[in-house]
C-alpha cells in the first residue's frame, strides 16, 4: 500500500487541455507532483487519458503526442487492477450507485492505500470505502 493520494483521469487530460487554462496550470502542478512520486494513478485511468487524447479532445492530439504523453507519464507509480479490484468496483457499485468504472477508480484508490481521489467527478468530500474526494479545481 503506497498511501499516496490517487489522481483521476480528469485531472490528466486538464493538464494536456489548453480551453481551460486555470484548470490546466492546476492540473500541471498536481501532475508534475505525481511525477515525483507524491500521487498514484492506475492502468485505467492511463488508458482513459490516451483515449481522451486520441478522440475527444479538440483538437485531438497525434499519436506521437499521445505517446510523448504518456512517456512524460511514465515516472508515476501504477495501480494495475486485478480480479479482487474489479470485484470490489461492483461493491462500490452496490453501496454507492456509482458507474461501474468510477467503482475501478474507487477500488484502485483502495488498492494503493490512498486516502483522498482528486477527481471532478466524483462527489466532492464523498467518502468511498475509506477514501475522500477531492476536487483541485474548486
Amino acid at each position: 500500500m503506497s498511501g499516496r493520494d490517487f489522481l483521476d483521469t480528469n485531472v490528466l487530460v486538464y493538464a494536456y487541455n489548453s480551453s481551460a487554462l486555470n484548470k490546466q496550470r492546476m492540473a500541471r502542478q498536481l501532475v508534475a507532483r505525481a511525477v515525483v512520486g507524491e500521487f498514484v494513478i492506475s492502468t485505467q485511468v492511463l488508458a482513459e487519458f490516451a483515449s481522451t487524447l486520441l478522440h475527444k479532445l479538440q483538437p485531438a492530439l497525434s499519436v506521437e503526442e499521445v505517446k510523448v504523453a504518456l512517456d512524460a507519464l511514465a515516472p508515476i507509480f501504477v495501480i494495475s487492477p486485478d480480479g479482487d479490484t474489479v470485484r470490489r468496483a461492483v461493491e462500490a457499485r452496490a453501496a454507492f450507485g456509482v458507474h461501474f468504472y468510477d467503482g475501478m477508480i474507487i477500488a484502485a484508490a483502495e488498492q494503493a492505500g490512498s486516502k483522498r481521489i482528486w477527481s471532478e467527478d466524483l462527489n466532492l468530500g464523498q467518502e468511498y470505502f475509506g477514501v475522500t474526494v477531492a476536487n483541485p479545481f474548486l
